[in-house]
């Protein structure tokens, strides 16, 4: 990256570094159950509401509480459950339709990452009708109060139910817009690991592996404060503790419970400090293939974190020491090279693969272009990439690249 973005870059976070004690961060109000979601509609007297989800949640049955519940209490529930994995403007559109004709007051976003990143949008295209999803990218471009916002996370990686952020893509331009906006942050975020039970073995550990990466990016980057480390710290090392136990046993009540605690956690710490180039490449190469957005985190971050290489050391190191992969007295780079080294185990563990199948060399340029506009000068990476850079770790997730 040339000497003058560098200093616009740096300059631009250490400005956002310096007001975000003044900013509007919140967190959402912790519900345990379902009845407690029927009470605050009672409590507010909503009688209409949005449920936004999947098929394959409803066909689980995880949904059938809620239903219930609002039936028994006269709520009248309209069903959005076309949500697909990367959601497009096209389904948030649908679920605006269904919303406004039924005259619905509040939602529940029942869900993993690509649920709840819809919910939050419909949300605001409703307080901002003129405005086009494509308009809302980038910093604060919303700024009205949202509806009623209830997070059901099923799985434990997203961090969704907590963050200002959400990831919608241009089925058209496969562009992922990513919207940055308090108001988006929902009100209450139901925390019940009962949702999170019957989850695959593969979803478990590629939304566990995208807790990780929240909380590494979030630790790592240059605008930490002192809740942020702590809740990042406290996520990995949750994650280093249970994510192979609730993999490997799926109806472990104990590990569930603490793999959702710690996706809060990281989801809480990557709102305020940001994620970094990780990210930025995953959000590419899902708008441009569709990967999912924990599988593309899981096989990027090994690389992305060699990549940092010495701007990294300190913080990985930490990050290892608490979590018990390094031993106290190991230097710096010996830690983080361990840190580094537990991920590519893990990922070798649950069969995630070291590189992208669908990846093509000759669509580097758009894909780096992309993931340089999102990360800079926005994400306060330890070290600076721009495009040209970038492409260095594209070329490694290549299917049979030297790696």
């Amino acid at each position: 990256m040339n000497v003058f973005k560098k200093i616009y870059c740096r300059t631009f976070q250490s400005i956002f570094k310096m007001v975000i004690p003044l900013m509007p961060y919140r967190e959402p109000k912790i519900l345990k159950s379902m009845q407690e979601v029927v009470d605050i509609l009672n409590e507010k007297k909503i009688k209409n509401i949005l449920l936004v989800t999947d098929k394959s949640i409803r066909g689980l049955g995880l949904t059938a509480e809620l239903e219930n519940l609002v039936k028994e209490n006269a709520i009248n529930l309209s069903i959005f459950d076309d949500i697909l994995p990367n959601p497009t403007i096209d389904m948030v559109e649908s679920g605006l339709k269904v919303y406004k004709e039924n005259g619905c007051e509040a939602c529940v976003a029942f869900g993993g990452g690509s649920v709840m990143d819809c919910a939050k949008t419909i949300l605001a295209r409703v307080v901002k009708p003129r405005k086009s999803v494509q308009k809302m990218k980038g910093l604060l471009k919303i700024r009205k109060k949202l509806p009623p916002l209830f997070a059901v996370p099923t799985t434990a990686g997203t961090g969704s139910e907590t963050t200002l952020a959400a990831v919608i893509t241009d089925s058209k331009t496969h562009y992922k817009y990513a919207i940055n906006d308090f108001s988006v942050i929902p009100h209450y975020a139901v925390l019940d690991y009962k949702t999170t039970l019957n989850l695959p073995k593969n979803v478990t550990s590629t939304t566990g592996m995208d807790a990780l990466t929240h909380a590494v990016e979030a630790y790592i980057g240059r605008s930490t404060t002192k809740k942020t480390r702590a809740m990042a710290e406290e996520a990995v090392k949750l994650i280093v503790e249970n994510l192979k136990l609730a993999y490997d046993e799926p109806h472990n009540e104990k590990a569930r419970a603490n793999m959702l605690k710690a996706s809060y956690c990281a989801g809480v710490a990557f709102t305020v400090s940001y994620v970094g180039y990780v990210h930025a490449i995953a959000h590419s190469l899902g708008g441009q293939y569709g990967v999912p957005h924990g599988l593309a985190n899981a096989i990027i971050l090994p690389y992305m974190l060699k990549e940092y290489g010495k701007t990294a050391y300190e913080k990985l190191s930490k990050l290892a020491k608490i979590s018990l992969i390094a031993e106290n007295s190991d230097t710096e780079e010996v830690a983080a090279k361990k840190f580094i080294a537990y991920i590519e185990d893990l990922n070798k563990y649950f069969g995630i693969p070291t590189f992208v199948k669908e990846l093509k060399e000759e669509d580097f340029d758009v894909l780096a272009g992309h993931a340089d506009k999102e990360a800079n000068p926005l994400y306060p990476v330890p070290k600076l990439m721009d495009e040209n850079e970038l492409k260095v770790v594209y070329r490694k997730l290549l299917p049979n690249s030297e790696k």
